[in-house]
């Protein structure tokens, strides 16, 4: 059995490693600045559409005439669903640990400026959206880059990307992530359980197609994100003396170069963009394309409408809960550093919401287990869209039932930096096509 142990740890370490150097390469300055790049000119060539925020606010419960199967509010609930994940809590506490409380202060910007990269490839999915033998609507970049760039080996590629994505982004990472805290809670729930548990859940709901998907996002996101907000709200109340540090730490460290101090490990500018960067487009997605998909079956009278809808899911996304994360976990480490010394973002996020006693840390466990249930939800509906593209509807059932035994295998997964660093990977490689399709169709 040691030997065993032994050779199982080796391997997990070589996996792991194979992985942080490929997402290092792949998250270098060329995609980091190209995923800035494509936000900033989208925005300028779209005369900041970040300016409707308050009108999409106002079509949020419109209707429309053309078909759908889901209503504008259910899209954009199943869209933050998949948004509003560990991103927003485990994502946001590496990105403090690894780059430094500045890295904050960039994962926000990649909120804002995502607005106009979400409402772009929102636009483009349902102007190519089509309609299946069984009266389905599907879209999504895979169509856009068929039926509008005419360029079908690209919209292979990113269903490809976009399957391999899901396993990683949306359901690994989010099981895994779950069933650490819940390990480490008083609680002590074996992480065996936890995947048993979230397994049966996720496949019960799964049998009720794109509208029980939606049916439990619109109940659960809105729930979800006031719990975590009052959690945050009552971290910042037992520190509140730390709260302003906090946010001159965030601004210093994002535009200067920082030596370790205080429990906080040292950064460059650098090292704060591109973490802030990467956990920010984990965390809102803008830039990956995916959430278009869950945009296309949107009942909408015109592309242009839902599309601003769905441009404000990466404000609520890295504005709102993103930002108060960091605030969060920087105001807790500046009044008790010690939370800084574990060596993982999720145990970072039980230490610092555990400084506000046994209700912070019950707060957190709510919140966290109902966003991994949302965040598997809403991505299982992405990777069947990609696979349903790829091969057809026979290949629904076996990615449900993949999908399923991948929620189990995420919760005992025993390295939690492997499935984040596949996460990356998988991350990088699908934002790839859905940039050059929306750069390619500027005109439309």
């Amino acid at each position: 059995p040691m030997l065993y142990v032994s050779v199982r740890d080796i391997m997990l370490e070589a996996i792991d490693s194979f992985l942080e150097t490929a997402s290092g390469y792949l998250w270098g300055y060329v995609l980091l600045f190209g995923l800035l790049g494509t936000h900033l000119y989208l925005t300028v060539i779209l005369r900041f559409p970040q300016r409707y925020f308050f009108r999409a606010l106002r079509y949020y419960f419109g209707g429309g005439q053309n078909e759908g199967q889901i209503s504008q509010f259910s899209s954009l609930m199943v869209s933050l669903a998949a948004n509003v994940g560990t991103g927003n809590i485990v994502g946001v506490a590496v990105a403090v640990a690894t780059g430094g409380p500045g890295a904050v202060f960039w994962c926000m910007m990649t909120g804002v400026l995502g607005m106009s990269t979400r409402y772009a490839e929102s636009l483009l999915a349902i102007r190519y959206r089509v309609q299946d033998g069984r009266g389905n609507i599907l879209g999504g970049p895979m169509y856009a880059l068929e039926r509008g760039l005419k360029c079908k080996w690209l919209a292979v590629l990113f269903a490809v990307f976009t399957a391999i994505a899901a396993f990683g982004v949306g359901n690994v990472t989010q099981a895994n992530a779950a069933a650490r805290v819940l390990s480490e809670n008083a609680l002590s729930v074996p992480t065996w359980f936890t995947g048993a548990l979230l397994a049966v859940l996720v496949a019960l709901v799964l049998l009720g197609g794109l509208r029980g998907i939606a049916r439990v996002c619109s109940a659960f996101v809105p729930l979800m994100s006031v719990v975590y907000i009052i959690g945050c709200g009552l971290v910042l109340a037992v520190h509140a003396d730390y709260v302003l540090p906090a946010l001159q730490r965030i601004w210093d460290c994002a535009f200067t170069s920082q030596a370790a101090a205080g429990g906080f490990i040292g950064s460059t500018i650098m090292l704060a963009m591109q973490v802030g960067v990467k956990r920010g487009l984990f965390s809102n997605e803008a830039g990956m394309g995916s959430s278009a998909i869950v945009s296309a079956p949107a009942y909408t009278p015109n592309s242009v409408q839902q599309a601003l809808v769905a441009s404000t899911a990466p404000f609520w996304d890295s504005v709102i809960v993103c930002t108060l994360t960091g605030v969060t976990l920087t105001t807790a480490a500046l009044a008790e550093p010690h939370v800084l010394h574990a060596l993982d973002g999720d145990l970072i996020v039980f230490y610092s919401f555990g400084t506000a006693g046994g209700l912070g840390s019950m707060l957190l466990t709510f919140s966290l287990a109902t966003f991994v249930i949302s965040s598997i939800l809403a991505w299982s509906y992405f990777g069947e869209r990609a696979v349903q593209y790829l091969g057809g509807r026979r290949l629904i059932t076996p990615f449900r039932l993949a999908w399923v035994l991948a929620v189990f295998v995420g919760c005992v997964v025993p390295k939690g930096s492997l499935v984040w660093h596949f996460a990356d990977c998988a991350n990088a490689l699908m934002a790839i096509p859905n940039l050059i399709c929306m750069v390619w169709m500027t005109p439309v």
